[in-house]
């Protein structure tokens, strides 16, 4: 009798749904997959209606993507962090940052290799590094700071390590990692040999003071950083799955080489809509986080209102927040009374840890508030009713 593949048999329906079903049952208020509730701006739209209906768009774009995108995917980088990015040599368009993530992990991680990930992570590392046949191992973040130990990480290195990802503005603890962060990371990594794969779709989600600093820009950093990002989170286009990968052409090489035998290519109209969305102006960038403000804010005051605890996110539009003074459970055990109880959906991290660090995440629960700041209004009313 055919079965499915060894290399597939841990991996389980995801927690996003299992929760988006019950949310769907309970008429909940999902606060747990990380889609916006509302629209794509309307001109970044029109772009796209207009290069399908162009006649030269519909069919296969090239592998690596369009000319228009990947010049404005350089000029974006250029423009906010001072890279000198290839064009034609140092960017791969992806479908979506997912994919991206996956063909970095297959084009420069060989089978035995080691891959540093700092947990909670995004839930497709660790499945991407078993299929490309490498071992994961994982350093946890610290709450309820979300912080490294120096000692901790530094004990991850092996002579068997080969690439670390690092994931910042940081899903889901909404943390922004420091100067002191990056440079540790980055003299480990040097010392060590070790390639980054450096997943940034929330660099433009940044809250008070936190800056992003792409660890690419550190010193050295360049030729064995590839970094990852997307046009899903910034532009509120989750749908398109557009994203890219650049880098320095001898690592980008090897992350193209495993793309063009994934996807090939990427959806055509979309784009080019995509490039004349990343040279929008400044203010663009500013009015984006500053709505973002508004709804952390949303966030936080519902949040309060339930009674839990949290540390503000400096970035993303993620919060763990800590429930243990107001339900004693397992997240899992909490995600489903919040949803069948008080009609909130959020996410439970057990499958963002390894088994060795998962009761690092108990008493915590992830939620999203890239929704319309009506609902997150609906949200504190909801939670409200939740103090003990």
């Amino acid at each position: 009798m055919s079965i499915f593949a060894r290399r597939v048999a841990t991996f389980g329906t995801t927690v996003f749904t299992e929760i988006n079903a019950l949310a769907q049952q309970y008429n909940a208020l999902n606060l747990g997959q990380g889609k916006p509730d509302f629209d794509t701006p309307p001109d970044i739209v029109a772009h796209l209606a207009q290069a399908a209906q162009d006649g030269q768009y519909n069919q296969y774009a090239p592998g690596s993507g369009t000319a228009s995108l990947r010049q404005a995917i350089v000029d974006h980088s250029a423009r906010f962090y001072g890279l000198d990015i290839d064009p034609v040599k140092g960017v791969v368009v992806t479908s979506g940052a997912t994919e991206g993530i996956f063909a970095a992990i297959l084009g420069l991680v060989d089978p035995g290799d080691e891959v540093i990930v700092i947990e909670p992570f995004y839930d497709s590392y660790v499945p991407n590094i078993l299929m490309a046949n490498a071992v994961p191992v994982c350093v946890p973040l610290h709450p309820p700071t979300w912080t490294l130990d120096p000692a901790e990480l530094q004990a991850a290195f092996t002579s068997k390590t080969r690439a670390l990802i690092l994931n910042t503005p940081q899903n889901p603890s909404g943390r922004v990692f420091t100067m002191q962060e990056l440079s540790m990371i980055a003299e480990l990594c040097i010392e060590h040999d070790v390639t980054v794969i450096a997943d940034e779709v929330y660099e433009h989600l940044l809250f008070d003071s936190a800056q992003h600093i792409p660890i690419a820009t550190l010193p050295d950093m360049f030729a064995r950083t590839v970094t990852v990002s997307s046009a899903g989170k910034l532009f509120s286009a989750t749908g398109w799955k557009i994203g890219w990968v650049s880098g320095h052409p001898d690592l980008v090489d090897g992350v193209g080489r495993a793309h063009q035998f994934i996807t090939f290519a990427v959806h055509h109209p979309s784009q080019e809509a995509i490039a004349y969305a990343l040279n929008l102006p400044g203010t663009y960038y500013q009015s984006f986080q500053s709505m973002y403000a508004t709804k952390r804010q949303l966030m936080l005051d519902a949040l309060a209102a339930g009674g839990l605890k949290c540390l503000a996110p400096q970035g993303t539009y993620f919060v763990m927040a800590d429930y243990t003074d107001v339900f004693d459970g397992t997240p899992l055990e909490f995600t489903r009374y919040l949803v069948k109880e008080i009609g909130v959906a959020c996410i439970p991290p057990e499958t963002f840890y390894s088994q060795e660090h998962a009761s690092i995440g108990y008493g915590y629960a992830r939620f999203a508030f890239c929704k319309s700041d009506a609902l997150l209004a609906q949200v504190k009313e909801r939670m409200a009713t939740f103090r003990p």
